[in-house]
């Protein structure tokens, strides 16, 4: 017998939406009565509590408690104030427009604070409550070594802010030439081009207004935004030349953005200011705007950074240039009946370093479904000319809609979802204001509608939620990728940038796709695998290094005094004494290196620079009396001030004459004889350092703040001769002072030197210090120090004359102590700026 299923459940009766408790209980009254008999037998018909189990405390009795009810003002009419508690976690949900969230003293709290909090600890630092890594004692460097090259970090940077310029391009250009290195306008190639046109960004280090020796102030990132094609074609039909020259003003105001971090954003706001108000004299005006707590930063790095992102975004719209990145591709598939468009990002190779891509991307949260929606027969050709057009019915040059068939067509692949005109909004217009995405809890009521009309309860119009009952949201983020520029090789690095209330959206998204969450610890371990510099340790010639390494210094002495006296380590400076590498009047020994000051008969001779300010940094170190050389023009610039040419340094310089490995192999070098002029130039200048990778010769880890001396020849010899399992190591004698320096009465840090002549042969002289020591569990066990250039020439030089041409490298040997060991290691020295032209990339 066949059975007909469809009259079958024609005749079965759907099941209620609605459930009456009431006559359910009456129509099972026989059970619960039964049930309600053996529970009594059970409990010999005493249903209180057990004394045992009661509660203990007598705080719910008001009675016991006097109010002073005269003094009260809350009538019984008033709502009782809530907790802490429940006001905390309401104020700790909220998602403002724009701003950060602050606690009581001012502090600013990330978007993404709450899951930090629960996970990290948390530190206050640069008027920010930042993640400083995981709990502990700063382990696992290994395996997050092993994740970089493997999977997927993610770093919150939003504590990074964003200074706006806008106005006329040659009047940009020249305010970035006076408080730039390197100048925009001395750059004429064409990556130069490419950063002014908005292809690309680029990296500089920012300084007062005035020559390149100028106080720096940090290294930052800046981008221009890409000129309209529609703007700036010249339009013929005009009635009149104003309106020409009014046309022709705005196609030439331009607008830039420089990204600066926290610890110097106050001081660096202060030069562009000022700068601008210089060029507003001239009668031609540019705005210089903050856009603090407006734009956000996740930066992700690693091998899968990119594929993560393919992802977690879906975009709409896709503004490229052909010259760094190829056009996101459209696939389409025309048939009898229906026409298919969808956007794909290029592949990872095919764009350039440092490229600007931007998107407009879809809410990651929404369920995407598979497949592409069927499209009406309307050309795309027919919507490109369309404008918006606002409230009073004016269009407007500035909001022209998308002219990528891609990015119209996209407004139509979900039926169901209708975008306005104005959530494509470009990024660079975020000053104007931004939609904020749907709260989290509409998102969650409208899944349990979902769930209830799935399961048939409730009422059918339960579901009909209108996430703009307060204010407007919006399911569309514009957002822009930056690949890095580093060009090292070592791994990936992708940051995007994006309004501020959409940050802990994506980082949901990147967290649930498998990205790990790192902190200030774990990205400092990053750039030193990376080789990259780590603002701001690795900057000692900035403001922002000195403020931050005397907080630190106060916390460790503040955590030195809570230990008893016995068990405190030996006490050596919290950050370098950098007054301590100078030159002096007395001539070069057989080492090769300068003598810094003559060393008289008394017994203990301590060094130190009078003309330091103490104020500047407190009592816990000097100042930074030099700079760093960052650029090749730098450094040549300051060879030729030096008047010495036979320096044996070689900048790599595209136009450049000396070749390294040349003069390297070559055996006719002239001995040259030192004539003093270096060291009376140096004397009233400011000493200039160059940043080195060091390598261990053989073995040996070199910590923070490690001392770089310079070597005798006769230890090079003797370190090559000997055999594997002593060389690289010298051990001092026990007679030599266990710290290399030594406290003042003052506070400050001195460098002391041996009176006996056996023990001051022992004794090496410092040329620089290390600012990122070795990371644990790297393979490649490099550490980042800054020496002098002038002494690094002339230890290369020594080296050279004394070693064979065969055995001559392009490194220069040098010795590495650690504060609180007599041992010297001996390592390799690589100078950064004659590997590449800049050393401008930072983390």
């Amino acid at each position: 017998m066949v059975t007909d299923w469809s009259k079958h459940q024609a005749s079965t009766a759907a099941p209620p939406r609605t459930l009456n408790v009431q006559k359910l209980a009456e129509s099972r009254a026989s059970e619960l009565h039964s049930l309600h008999s053996i529970v009594g037998t059970h409990l010999q018909n005493d249903f209180r509590s057990q004394r045992n189990k009661r509660r203990r405390t007598t705080s719910h009795i008001k009675k016991r408690f006097c109010y002073d009810i005269s003094n009260n003002g809350l009538s019984e009419t008033d709502e009782k104030r809530l907790p802490r508690r429940i006001r905390r976690r309401i104020h700790l949900k909220r998602n403002p427009l724009t701003g950060f969230s602050t606690s009581g003293d001012g502090t600013k709290r990330l978007s993404t604070h709450v899951w930090h909090a629960k996970r990290f600890t948390v530190s206050k630092l640069w008027g920010f409550y930042l993640p400083l890594g995981l709990h502990g004692r700063g382990k696992g460097s290994k395996a997050l070594l092993k994740k970089s090259k493997q999977g997927v970090l993610v770093h919150d940077s939003s504590y990074y802010s964003a200074v706006q310029l806008e106005g006329p391009e040659d009047l940009l250009l020249l305010i970035l030439s006076q408080v730039m290195v390197p100048s925009p306008l001395e750059n004429s190639g064409q990556t130069s081009q490419l950063i002014v046109a908005g292809v690309t960004y680029g990296s500089a280090m920012l300084h007062h207004v005035g020559t390149v020796f100028a106080q720096p102030v940090a290294p930052v990132t800046y981008m221009w935004r890409p000129q309209n094609p529609i703007l700036t074609a010249r339009v013929d039909k005009i009635d009149s030349k104003d309106e020409q020259q009014s046309i022709d003003s705005y196609v030439s105001s331009r607008q830039l953005w420089i990204w600066i971090h926290p610890a110097a954003f106050r001081e660096g706001y202060d030069v562009l200011e000022s700068a601008c108000e210089t060029a507003n004299l001239n009668g031609r005006s540019v705005n210089c705007v903050s856009l603090e707590g407006k734009l956000g930063k996740l930066d992700l790095i690693g091998f899968k950074a990119f594929q993560l992102m393919q992802n977690i975004l879906h975009p709409l719209t896709c503004s490229t240039n052909s010259c760094a990145v190829p056009k996101c591709s459209v696939a389409v598939n025309n048939n009898k009946s229906s026409t298919t468009y969808s956007w794909s990002l290029p592949q990872e190779d095919q764009i350039s370093t440092s490229a600007i891509i931007s998107l407009t991307v879809k809410d990651p949260r929404a369920i995407a479904e598979k497949g592409f929606a069927v499209l009406p027969e309307t050309k795309p050709s027919e919507i490109l000319g369309a404008k918006e057009t606002n409230m009073q019915g004016d269009t407007t040059l500035e909001r022209i809609l998308p002219r990528n068939p891609g990015s119209l067509s996209s407004l139509l692949l979900n039926r169901e979802e209708k975008y306005q005109f104005s959530d494509f909004i470009d990024l660079w217009d975020v000053s104007k204001g931004a939609n904020p995405p749907v709260e989290e809890s509409f998102l969650c009521k409208k899944k349990h509608c979902q769930l209830m009309k799935f399961f048939s309860i409730g009422e059918e119009n339960s579901n009909n939620l209108d996430p703009s009952g307060v204010r407007q949201f919006s399911q569309l983020c514009p957002i822009m990728l930056l690949k890095d520029n580093s060009g090292k090789g070592f791994t990936t690095r992708w940051t995007a940038i994006l309004p501020l209330s959409w940050v802990k959206v994506f980082w949901i998204a990147i967290i649930s796709n498998g990205a790990q969450a790192i902190g200030l610890r774990e990205r400092h371990w990053i750039a030193c695998e990376a080789g990259l510099p780590y603002f701001p340790l690795d900057f000692p010639d900035t403001n922002a290094y000195s403020c931050f390494m005397a907080r630190e210094a106060a916390i460790a002495d503040q955590k030195e005094k809570l230990r008893p006296r016995s068990l405190r380590p030996l006490r050596v400076p919290h950050f370098p004494p950098w007054d301590c590498i100078h030159y002096g009047s007395e001539g070069r020994s057989t080492v090769g290196v300068t003598k810094f000051l003559p060393v008289s008969n008394n017994s203990m001779k301590i060094l130190n620079c009078k003309n330091c300010d103490v104020a500047a940094v407190g009592s816990h170190g000097a100042v930074f009396n030099g700079f760093v050389a960052r650029t090749s023009d730098v450094l040549i610039h300051f060879v030729s001030h030096v008047k010495d040419d036979n320096l044996v340094l070689f900048p790599n310089f595209p136009d450049g004459k000396r070749c390294l490995t040349k003069v390297m192999k070559d055996n006719d070098l002239i001995t040259r004889q030192t004539n003093g002029i270096s060291s009376q130039l140096m004397c009233c200048q400011k000493l200039c350092f160059v940043r080195v990778l060091l390598h261990a010769y053989k073995e040996g880890v070199f910590e923070e703040g490690a001392v770089v001396c310079a070597p005798h020849a006769s230890d090079i010899t003797m370190w090559l001769s000997t055999r594997l399992e002593d060389a690289g190591k010298f051990q001092a004698p026990q007679s030599l002072p266990g710290s290399y320096f030594v406290q003042q009465p003052s506070g400050r840090w001195a460098l002391q030197v041996p009176e006996e002549p056996v023990v001051r042969e022992s004794f090496r002289w410092p040329i620089g210090f290390i600012t990122t020591g070795f990371i644990r569990g790297s393979k490649k066990h490099v550490a980042i120090a800054l020496c002098e250039a002038v002494l690094l020439a002339h230890l290369r030089e020594d080296q050279w004359k004394t070693i064979s041409v065969s055995k001559r490298r392009k490194e220069i040997y040098v010795l590495v102590r650690n504060l609180r060991s007599t041992a010297y290691r001996l390592a390799l020295a690589t100078i950064v700026l004659e590997a590449q032209e800049e050393d401008l990339e930072f983390m």
